[in-house]
């Protein structure tokens, strides 16, 4: 059986060689954007680490007991660390926990493996922690590090790692995908590879929680009217939002791929929206605001969703955000995609 991973054949061919070879790094650090495949990448490359019966070096069965438990993360020899919550915080005391684990013999693996999710979430105790065990790594111990972007890391750190970039797929490749592998009807398929900006993760989590695509739709909403609303109403839907990081991520993430797209729309580009249902939202942007323009709120948003990354305040950073949006008189159709 293959890794059955959707995309990204280069890196499990990569992968695959460095097993065949019996040569394996110390240490792994797979980067790309949240949903584009990074933790499943992780995990295959556990299971062939240290399946048993492989039908080949660097195919894993992933049928075996050990597969199996390291497909549920509560393998013995598997041991896993992130913030707790997305956008957290990782904290020394947690790596601190893993070396200890990883100082001790296999129990019955071929290697103890450590998961360290969105690395990136580390604090700077915790990754000049981890820069020890990478410099001088236990024998028979593998550690796989995932990260948005290594630059996001410290440099002796991304430095000791074999990096893998993943980038997003081809949109064509996430529908089919969707479509046959895990069922999903075909006009949602498309509309999904659209929405996720081919993060085949990202589009499968949309599929299985439907009161993510509600939301978005709300959200959407909220943006056109709050172009023509004054400064009170912002503060007041600054307010009201702010409550909640994780929601308010997503919410400016959601935001951040519609002016993405009209971007696209008044310059010209030949790529793909990830809003083709937002259609006259898009062209209503483009036409009321110039490139330039454009550009700056693009720019306002990166700038807005990394302080809320750092830990900023995030109901001022939002605030600064919407007070910066343009008002805009002339409402679009009310009717999404019209």
């Amino acid at each position: 059986m293959e890794w059955d991973i959707l995309g990204h054949e280069w890196a499990v061919q990569l992968l695959q060689e460095n097993l065949r070879r019996e040569s394996p790094h110390h240490a792994y650090l797979l980067s790309g954007p949240e949903g584009v495949g990074r933790r499943t990448l992780a995990i295959r490359l556990a299971q062939a680490l240290n399946c048993p019966q492989p039908s080949q070096p660097g195919l894993p069965c992933r049928e075996c007991r050990t597969c199996r438990q390291i497909e549920k993360l509560t393998h013995p020899d598997l041991h896993l660390i992130q913030a707790d919550q997305l956008g957290g915080v990782l904290k020394v005391d947690q790596v601190r926990e893993l070396q200890h684990w990883l100082s001790l013999a296999p129990y019955e693996a071929r290697y103890r493996v450590a998961l360290l999710m969105r690395f990136e979430e580390a604090n700077d105790n915790a990754a000049n922690a981890l820069l020890k065990t990478l410099e001088e790594p236990p024998p028979q111990v593998v550690l796989i590090l995932t990260a948005d972007s290594p630059e996001r890391l410290l440099p002796t750190i991304a430095s000791r790692c074999e990096l893998l970039r993943l980038r997003p797929l081809p949109i064509d490749v996430v529908r089919e995908g969707l479509e046959s592998r895990w069922g999903v009807p075909a006009r949602e398929a498309n509309l999904l590879a659209h929405i996720s900006g081919g993060r085949p993760g990202y589009a499968l989590r949309l599929s299985q929680e439907p009161d993510r695509l509600r939301w978005r739709d709300e959200w959407l909403n909220d943006h056109r009217r709050l172009l023509g609303s004054n400064r009170v109403g912002r503060f007041a839907y600054a307010d009201k939002q702010a409550k909640n990081k994780d929601v308010l991520r997503e919410l400016l993430g959601i935001w951040y791929s519609l002016w993405r797209d009209a971007m696209l729309q008044s310059s010209g580009a030949a790529q793909p929206f990830l809003n083709p249902d937002r259609i006259s939202d898009i062209r209503f942007l483009a036409t009321q605001l110039d490139l330039q323009i454009i550009l700056h709120i693009l720019q306002g948003f990166e700038k807005t969703i990394e302080l809320i990354d750092r830990n900023i305040n995030p109901r001022l950073a939002f605030e600064v955000l919407l007070l910066d949006l343009p008002r805009v008189q002339d409402e679009p159709s009310a009717v999404p995609g019209a």
